[in-house]
């Protein structure tokens, strides 16, 4: 990202170099705020709706009233993408509880929200991901218990992703209790035995966009598909792996704590997945909704 790059800072439009948030911001002081992304294609943001309500969602679960009413959020959203030029793209929204004149845990008497977006481009996963599939690892779940807000406060995904990385591998799996709960950065779909299971959208996991969507592509098409606990020992008898994210789709996962996930490459629901998925996308470009 160019520093002339334009971003929204609380009202206007600036290149990234001259925005400036207080160091009294509660977002920098104490991660209090929440966000959102959403991806762009050919200039049109996909599953808006859904995205700005997860965000309202969010914002009303740490008790901050959204800033913005539906309209505002889409013209920013609009006149933020028609500043980057063609492609694709993934924006960001960040709402943070703003500044006060002191450091104090309380929330401040008066709340003005710091509002922040930006657009970086939307860069498509690597073909080899796609062809072969992803290596994961696991560990315990190290997250709090809200794991259903998108909150700021991401120290322990960024731990996570962080050893996944210098292991060679591309994303963490947690566990909690013994049950599978979602990725640092994504959401995880098990085939096992012929059924296609993901986690139980309770507080445990954050309610993706793009899980939302595959588990609707899934049951229209007539695939057997649930939303339950899934123990460990079932993750590590699966047939299929997959993560799931807005800005990735859905990746195939084929290695997991550097052992073989079903046969060790990407499998025939994973390959009828990734046909739904771009059937829908153009039905999407031609007008259809999807959710």
């Amino acid at each position: 990202m160019s520093a002339h790059t334009t971003v929204y800072l609380d009202g206007a439009f600036l290149p990234l170099a001259e925005a400036r948030v207080s160091v009294l911001d509660r977002g920098f002081l104490f991660g209090d705020g929440v966000y959102e992304v959403i991806p762009v294609y050919q200039g049109r943001p996909f599953l808006l709706a859904e995205h700005l309500d997860r965000l309202e969602r969010s914002l009303t679960a740490i008790r901050l009233d959204n800033p913005l009413d539906r309209s505002r959020w889409e013209a920013l959203i609009g006149e933020l993408i028609s500043h980057q030029g063609p492609g694709d793209w993934s924006v960001y929204l960040q709402v943070t509880r703003g500044s006060d004149d002191h450091r104090d845990h309380a929330f401040p008497a008066t709340v003005r929200p710091t509002v922040f977006a930006m657009a970086n481009p939307l860069k498509p996963p690597p073909a080899a991901w796609l062809e072969t599939g992803i290596a994961t690892l696991s560990q315990p779940d190290p997250r709090w218990g809200r794991c259903d807000i998108k909150a700021i406060t991401l120290l322990a995904n960024a731990l996570s992703r962080q050893a996944a990385k210098e292991a060679g591998a591309v994303e963490m799996l947690y566990l909690r209790d013994g049950l599978l709960t979602e990725g640092a950065a994504s959401n995880v779909f098990v085939v096992h035995k012929n059924e296609i299971l993901t986690p139980v959208a309770d507080t445990r996991i954050l309610h993706g966009i793009t899980r939302q969507l595959v588990l609707h592509l899934a049951q229209t098409a007539g695939l057997t598909v649930r939303e339950t606990d899934i123990p460990e020992a079932t993750l590590r008898d699966a047939d299929e792996l997959w993560m799931t994210s807005s800005t990735r789709a859905v990746i195939p996962i084929t290695r997991l704590d550097g052992q073989a996930v079903g046969a060790g490459r990407p499998g025939p629901l994973y390959r009828r997945m990734t046909d739904l998925w771009q059937s829908a996308l153009a039905r999407w470009h031609d007008g259809a909704a999807l959710l």
